[in-house]
């Protein structure tokens, strides 16, 4: 069977196709058999949260990069990819070459957060790979895993043949070098096993036996002599910008799109509810200079128009003042915004917010986390109640209308008068936008319940039930005020499974499996999340999901008791001590060492940069590119076709993928005046998803006469996919959307001449074709007969003709399928449909 042709006979049955097709700029496709290791990276959510996720593209470019190796992508299928797949007998492929996951010689799964765990399950199995460790033979790949959830990764660990604790860039250096080896001489699935235990950081959960008595772990005893515990990997320094000189650009728009950044790494503020803060420390900063030349070339190979600055507390970077000003400097006139997403209270000054807003305003949030004080010095958040005022103060002064907080419930220690704070904390904070303001602004609230996480101080303390954390949410809906503000809140049943799997043991591997085969999936997303699957589960496994919610003694063994953060146990004992004096712990970046254990001062320790001083950038919109009503403007209308893969991109994909391709082809785009400043660039009309075209069009608007239309052709083609291709580009007096009629190719495999010439010849004898349609709540009659100018066959192919009326309501080839020939709603995405001309007509009044 040709795979490849098998899987585009399914991709225009689901929902966004493009999240399957790879082609994204700077993927790389290395020839397979070129190389001697084989990486699939999988990261086990859909597409849009993937390939938002910074550590899997750092590891891809590592991978690369050597002469030995290659690295593809993949992600959890959709359920209906699943089904399909399923449906199909196919197996779940990578996105480089649509190569199955089985041919591969080591799977790298990321674990960032527990309610993934099941779609781990749906990956393997959608690979036809045994889901259980013990079950796999020398023909399957290694499944690694690793990532912020692998400091417990006990609840998973029989799926794992081995886990990857601490950072990853050393490492897996390291596994290619060992694999090599392995490849070379032969070695069976034991034999790799216990060479990797050799490597620091790796964990293989099957040289581990965990001892159970009266349904609590008793100890967790070693198979393999001399491997009793697993230390995590620690990077000493950040390593070199030109690893992430190429970014991965995204197609399907993914949660965060734009140009990350990591300023720094590592966190010791001392949040004792954080398992970050423990697991990512020592802080280890980028130069400014690194960090510059990181922003030149990602922005210049991607395209994107925002950069993020990503650290655990981006407000903490040592030299963030001149850093911002730097930034700007360069980028405000290319209309690249800088965001912050990790900004802490007390860091925001008023002179760096003047900084941000110079192109526009990114997003303004901050996490007070509690409602007091004193809730706040239990936590060791370090930030009062005043700081937050002037940071608000400061915010609504500079332009700001909307703040959104972050606040948990369910923190130690936390009485009623600390929930109702919350809302009295966000009702000054709205009074900080002083008189004639206070009614624009918006303040929203985001609640959700606190976890007990492994490695922190706060690891054996209790979770609260999901009926506790339900009052406490609708204790602040009835207090909040309706006008002014917003509540939102984390589901607290996913909070709860959270919980159960954060300090979780291995028997809860039954539950995952139960569970998934009782048909849950993607549990981190609310229209997916069933708990009533889990409850069935567990009842069915003999488990006792809430007592896994239980407070622990510091006493008692844990499951992850033999995979060490670094960080010792006596130092997370005395900040749970100092919790509950509400005693203070400082920043040990520079405040002296805090005696946590982690650092040797030889390899390990903070790295910090220091302050320099500069003269502060005058901050003001410098647009002369932008004068788009101050200066003349240029308008060009380029055409263009796209085939092959890239007729599963959608009108927004386009969009966004013509913004980013013009500004790498270094076009002078006008962009629009106003706090949010887009390109002007105006399109044709939306193209139906799984349909060709050899007929787009584009009008853009320049700054500057293009000196040779034949370069700027070539320019674009090769900021393009392969499969969009630039066919003219001609001067205009000015921006013309006008009414169309376009002919369409329509390939329909499945039917006779004779059967699609019945159907046109039923169809033409029709008066009227008469379909309802919802729009706004509101049905509506619409006749697709006038719109079809002709419709006949030639030689098996269908050519239909529509008008598309500007600004009027239209119909496309599917829906002519359907209504008018009937075929079914799967026939008509199957048929190969391609636009194949346009012809201008006048709109009818």
């Amino acid at each position: 069977m040709n795979k490849q042709v098998s899987i585009e006979q399914i991709l225009p049955l689901v929902r966004k196709p493009g999240r399957y097709i790879g082609g994204e700029l700077n993927a790389v496709d290395k020839a397979w058999e070129k190389e001697q290791v084989h990486f699939c990276l999988i990261f086990p959510d859909l597409y849009e949260i993937g390939m938002s996720h910074q550590g899997l593209q750092i590891l891809y470019h590592i991978l690369n990069r050597r002469g030995d190796a290659l690295a593809h992508r993949c992600f959890t299928p959709d359920v209906d990819m699943e089904a399909a797949l399923k449906a199909n007998n196919l197996p779940l492929f990578s996105l480089e070459q649509r190569r199955p996951l089985v041919d591969y010689d080591i799977l790298g799964i990321t674990l960032p957060y527990e309610l993934c765990f099941t779609n781990i399950l749906t990956v393997l199995d959608s690979a036809f790979i045994p889901l259980n460790a013990k079950d796999r033979n020398e023909e399957h790949p290694i499944v690694l895993g690793g990532g912020a959830a692998a400091f417990n990764p006990e609840p998973v660990a029989d799926f794992f043949d081995a886990i990857v604790l601490g950072d990853g860039e050393e490492i897996v250096e390291e596994l290619t070098e060992q694999f090599l080896q392995f490849k070379q001489q032969g070695y069976s699935r034991e034999e790799i096993l216990k060479q990797l235990s050799t490597l620091t950081g790796v964990y293989v959960p099957s040289f581990f036996e965990p001892q159970y008595s009266d349904s609590q772990i008793t100890c967790v005893e070693p198979l393999l002599p001399g491997y009793t515990s697993v230390m995590r990997r620690v990077l000493p320094e950040m390593q070199s910008p030109a690893l992430l000189s190429k970014p991965l650009v995204p197609i399907v728009k993914p949660v965060h799109d734009r140009l990350g950044i990591e300023i720094a790494r590592g966190c010791t503020r001392g949040c004792r509810f954080c398992q970050a803060g423990i697991t990512y420390r020592p802080v280890r900063e980028r130069s400014i200079d690194d960090i510059m030349e990181l922003a030149e070339a990602g922005i210049a190979n991607s395209g994107f128009d925002e950069l993020a600055l990503l650290s655990l507390s981006t407000g903490d970077y040592s030299c963030l003042g001149t850093l911002m000003t730097k930034l700007m400097d360069r980028f405000a006139d290319e209309y690249v915004s800088v965001s912050m997403p990790s900004m802490r209270v007390g860091t925001l000054t008023p002179a760096i917010m003047d900084q941000i807003k110079r192109v526009r305003k990114t997003g303004f949030t901050v996490a007070p986390e509690a409602g007091t004080d004193r809730l706040r010095e239990v936590i060791n958040k370090g930030i009062s109640e005043k700081d937050l005022m002037d940071t608000c103060q400061d915010a609504f002064a500079l332009g700001w209308n909307l703040i959104k907080f972050y606040f948990m419930i369910g923190l130690p220690t936390e009485t009623d008068e600390d929930v109702d704070a919350i809302v009295e904390l966000a009702r000054k904070a709205k009074l900080e936008a002083g008189e004639g303001r206070g009614g624009k602004v918006k303040i929203n609230v985001s609640i959700g319940t606190f976890v007990p996480k492994p490695h922190t101080p706060f690891q054996w303390e209790p979770q609260i039930s999901r009926d506790q954390s339900r009052a406490k949410i609708n204790r602040l809906k009835q207090l909040l005020p309706r006008k002014g503000f917003a509540l939102k809140w984390h589901e607290p049943e996913q909070s709860y499974l959270e919980g159960v799997f954060s300090r979780g043991d291995r028997r809860l591997a039954a539950l995952i499996l139960k569970a998934w085969q009782n048909g849950a999936r993607l549990d981190g997303w609310s229209e997916h999340f069933n708990l009533n699957q889990w409850q069935i589960a567990a009842k069915e496994c003999g488990l006792e999901m809430d007592a896994y919610l239980r407070e622990r003694t510091t006493d008692e063994i844990l499951p992850w008791d033999h995979l060490h953060s670094g960080v010792d146990r006596q130092f997370l004992e005395q900040e749970l001590a100092d919790a509950k004096k509400q005693l203070y712990t400082e920043d040990c970046r520079n405040q002296g060492c805090q005696k946590c254990g982690l650092c040797d001062f030889k390899t390990i320790m903070p790295k910090v940069h220091e302050e320099k001083e500069v003269s502060p950038s005058p901050v003001q919109l410098n647009r002369e590119k932008n004068a788009g009503s101050e200066r003349r403007a240029f308008v060009y209308k380029v055409r263009y076709s796209r085939m092959g893969d890239s007729r599963f991109y959608g009108h927004l994909e386009i969009l966004q993928l013509i913004f980013r391709s013009l500004h790498r082809a270094g076009l002078p785009v006008l962009f629009s005046q106003g706090y949010n400043p887009s390109p002007k660039v105006s399109f044709s009309q939306a193209l139906p998803v799984g349909i060709e075209s050899r007929a787009e069009h584009f009008f853009v608007e320049l700054a500057e006469p293009l000196s040779s239309l034949t370069q700027t052709i070539k320019n674009l083609d090769a900021q393009l996919p392969s499969t969009i291709t630039v066919t003219d580009i001609t001067l205009e007096k000015k921006v013309r959307q006008s009414s169309c009629c376009a002919m369409y190719r329509v390939t329909l495999g499945e039917l006779s001449e004779n059967e699609i010439q019945e159907k046109v010849t039923a169809f033409i004898d029709r008066d009227q074709l008469i379909i309802e349609r919802i729009r706004k709540k509101k049905r509506r009659q619409l006749d697709l007969r006038p719109l079809v100018a002709s419709m006949e066959v030639q030689e098996h192919d269908l050519f239909i003709e529509l008008f598309h009326y500007h600004g009027q309501a239209g119909t496309n080839p599917r829906e002519i399928l359907e209504h008018g020939l009937h075929l079914s709603p799967e026939q008509a995405l199957l048929a190969r449909i391609q636009k194949v001309e346009i012809r201008e007509i006048e709109t009818p009044v």
